[in-house]
């Protein structure tokens, strides 16, 4: 049933126009599967999921089921969520070139690009349009007066407010008239050919409920052409054509019309080439005056247009006619796009030729902001005009929207690595965007606070002015719950698999977490890379998923994996004698000694030589100069990693705090401390709650087999478990290290767990504090510090 169900929600999507085709059904457990499907329109995309299974349960049960009535709500439901052809096609144009695209709210309205770069588009209306420029061109008498002004050929026309004022100015301008909306689009409202007083009146009273402006002008005989300029460029003409039927006599017009919208190219609105004939008010009017109505037979062969005004918005249709205009028309839409002050516009022209200049006969009608472009995009005759890849081509025309980015990922290291990824990009001149687990920064300003490893916060970083880069820390439970935040990353960094977060999100082992993981290397540009850890075995079982080239990095140079990927003419970044080395092609360059990296402590650190190497792999697969990554790598310090085996001083007795939270990020804390001369080591422990069971258990006898003391504490953060579950787990496992009871305590509240270690460390002891929260550790080391510094002008005082 879930197969089923997974197929007619696909052809559910095919009914309504929607051509996707991927679907699968996966069990869960027992009875329960999951049925994972694509869309392009999420509320269509789950109400036709709804459909499915509500349809498979109506036969099950034997209940009726209108199919009719649901497949039309999901046809309203998609209409209220698809984009405009316009939108489509400038966006389709944005990805042919590899620029990203993020959609902003439920609107039309992206950005293009990331960062400094970006550019936001809501239809036809750029980056660059002016908001003064459209509310003119919105203004139809203004528009008018304006165009006037600059000695363009207008239609003349006046503001009326009322049936007497109407009479008065159609005498003063001449039959046959226009009526329509001062503010109105689209061609909405739009009435042509008035030729007496009492059609006027008609059309008067027609309009004035529905709009509260009105302007009358002369009727301009001719065809009606729709000239579009963007940037300056005439890029196409269409002339645009009244929507029409042709009698075959024995149809009537409402018959023969709704046989006209049967077309496929047809739409209810915007999202097809033309849209379909609307029987309303206006076109019963129109009939009305033509002497007909809905019920009229037409004869065969026998043409009647439908509208006066061609808009393809009312039913109409285009020929493409861009070869045909002439120079001095040009030069009139050149004039009367700068007049309005619009860089992207469509500019409607009535005249009997195209190809020949306007005066006397022609007029400019309107200048129109955000324009559509499905008439020269898909015209009904003639040749396609790429108007979109114009729009994009001179959006850009600066640059291609794109930024060095760089996701991050793995269980241990992904933070460290981030922060120094981000270190090197600015050191090379970029303003940089980054998330972190501590929170988004901007140019090196903090600007949240906060685990920020998710895609709303990568959103953050994406759409901001600043940027020129980005650096995306990301995590399992973000990707999982919202996937990525952006289309394809330039280096996809995974700086290891190991076990963590497992019986979480339905991720209940190493093979499961490896393909969660595995997303931020599938998601690279084919000309980008992505960075493995060749000393890390399920980072290696991998990479057959990964299509862009490799770089891999090892602690060794004997490594199988990375002197494989050498040969295959990849990078491999590895450490020899003491020095990190960069290895392509046979050819070797020795980038820095580790003894210089601040964050190595000379070495002693091995967890954070990994972390340099995995920074130094992706500084390399953007491109950064070696000299630029060496300064970088020695001129990032502990201070710039905050939380990351940060060691202060107090009163003589070192204290490290660090954000392990599991059991290889404790060994490898472990194992750093155990190379600093020292009397005892304390440990204040904790993990938090969303760990499994067995993991915590963990955690608690690594610790009890390296620690002299111990005070177990819990997070603030439960994460789902009840108070002192998680303190018992731990203990449960230090006991198990066979660790003297004695020199165990709990407190459960982190602060008060410090200050009791700190209280029992003597001269030489460290304390090491795998904290939740960082800064009130760090107030009560300054606090500390000021105690000590205020005994020491007290003793000299006296």
């Amino acid at each position: 049933m879930a197969h089923v169900s997974e197929h007619i929600i696909i052809a559910l999507h095919n009914m309504v126009g929607l051509d996707i085709s991927y679907g699968k059904a996966r069990e869960q457990s027992g009875e329960n599967y999951y049925v994972i499907y694509q869309y392009e329109y999420e509320n269509t995309g789950l109400e036709a999921g709804n459909i499915a299974v509500d349809l498979i349960n109506s036969l099950i049960n034997k209940e009726p089921f209108d199919l009719d009535l649901r497949l039309n709500k999901l046809k309203n439901l998609l209409r209220s969520e698809q984009l405009g052809l316009s939108t489509l096609a400038i966006c389709e144009e944005a990805k042919n070139r590899g620029i990203p695209i993020l959609r902003i709210g439920e609107q039309s309205i992206f950005q293009l690009g990331y960062g400094k770069h970006s550019k936001k588009i809501q239809a036809t209306v750029g980056n660059d349009t002016s908001e003064i420029a459209v509310s003119i061109a919105q203004d139809k008498l203004l528009t008018k007066e304006l165009l006037s002004l600059h000695c363009l050929p207008v239609a003349r026309g006046f503001k009326i407010g009322s049936r007497l004022e109407a009479i008065t100015h159609a005498k003063e301008v001449g039959y046959p008239l226009v009526l329509k909306p001062r503010f109105g689009n689209q061609g909405k409202g739009v009435i042509v050919n008035i030729k007496n007083e009492i059609q006027l009146l008609k059309a008067y009273d027609l309009l004035i409920t529905d709009y509260k402006d009105l302007i009358i002008e002369e009727h301009i005989n001719g065809n009606d052409y729709r000239v579009c300029m963007v940037y300056g460029e005439i890029v196409a003409v269409s002339e645009r054509i009244p929507p029409y039927i042709i009698g075959d006599g024995i149809s009537s017009i409402e018959e023969l019309i709704r046989q006209t919208n049967k077309d496929i190219r047809r739409g209810e609105g915007h999202e097809k080439e033309l849209t379909k004939i609307k029987i309303d008010d206006a076109l019963i009017e129109y009939l009305r005056r033509k002497r007909f109505t809905l019920k009229s037979l037409l004869p065969k062969d026998k043409k009647l247009f439908l509208k006066d005004n061609a808009n393809l918005s009312t039913g109409g249709f285009a020929i493409d006619c861009t070869e045909s205009i002439c120079e001095e028309t040009i030069e009139y839409c050149k004039r009367a796009a700068n007049a309005i002050g619009l860089d992207i516009c469509g500019i409607d022209l009535l005249c009997k030729d195209i190809s020949k200049p306007l005066d006397p006969e022609g007029a400019i009608t309107e200048i129109n902001a955000a324009p559509g472009i499905r008439m020269h995009q898909n015209p009904f005759f003639g040749t396609k005009r790429n108007v979109a890849g114009h729009i994009v081509d001179k959006l850009f025309k600066d640059s291609l929207g794109k930024i060095p980015l760089v996701a991050v990922t793995g269980t241990n290291g992904k933070t460290t690595t981030t922060r120094l990824i981000a270190h090197i990009l600015s050191v090379a001149g970029y303003t940089v965007g980054m998330t972190t687990t501590d929170g988004i920064y901007i140019d090196g300003k903090c600007i949240f606070k906060g685990d920020t490893t998710g895609p709303k916060s990568a959103l953050a970083v994406l759409m901001n002015k600043n940027i020129d880069a980005a650096v995306l820390e990301t995590a399992r439970g973000g990707i999982i719950r919202g996937g990525l935040a952006y289309d394809l990353a330039d280096v996809g960094v995974i700086t290891n698999i190991t076990q963590d977060h497992l019986g979480i999100d339905e991720v209940e082992t190493l093979d499961d977490l490896a393909k969660v993981k595995a997303l931020v290397g599938e998601a690279v540009k084919e000309e980008g890379c992505v960075v493995i850890n060749g000393d890390d075995n399920m980072s290696i079982s991998i990479l057959e998923r990964f299509k862009s080239p490799l770089v891999i990095f090892s602690q060794t140079k004997d490594n199988p994996i990375l002197q494989a990927n050498i040969k295959n003419g990849g990078f491999g970044i590895y450490v020899d004698e003491g020095n990190i080395v960069i290895e392509k092609d046979s050819m070797t360059e020795k980038l820095i000694d580790i003894n210089s990296i601040v964050i190595t402590l000379k070495g002693i650190l091995k967890y954070n030589i990994e972390n340099t190497l995995a920074s130094c792999a992706a500084a390399i697969g953007l491109g950064i100069d070696y000299a630029t990554i060496r300064e970088g790598l020695r001129s990032f310090t502990c201070n710039q990693n905050p939380g990351r085996f940060n060691m202060y001083y107090v009163n003589d007795k070192r204290v490290v705090l660090d954000y392990g939270h599991n059991k290889d990020g404790y060994k490898c804390v472990l194992d750093g401390l155990k190379q600093l001369e020292h009397n005892k080591l304390i440990g204040v422990i904790g993990v938090p709650g969303d760990r499994s069971d067995k993991d915590i258990v963990e955690v608690g006898k690594c610790a009890g087999e390296n620690f002299d003391y111990i005070f177990i504490k819990e997070d603030g953060d439960k994460r789902g478990r009840a108070n002192d579950e998680v303190a018992n787990l731990l203990e449960k496992g230090v006991l198990t290290s066979k660790f003297n009871s004695m020199n165990l305590r709990k407190i459960s509240k982190e602060t008060e767990a410090f200050n009791a270690a700190l209280d029992l460390a003597e001269l030489e002891d460290i304390v090491i504090v795998f904290f939740e929260k960082l800064e009130p550790l760090i107030e009560i080391i300054r606090s500390k510090t000021i105690e000590i510094e205020n005994s020491i002008l007290d003793l000299a005082a006296k």
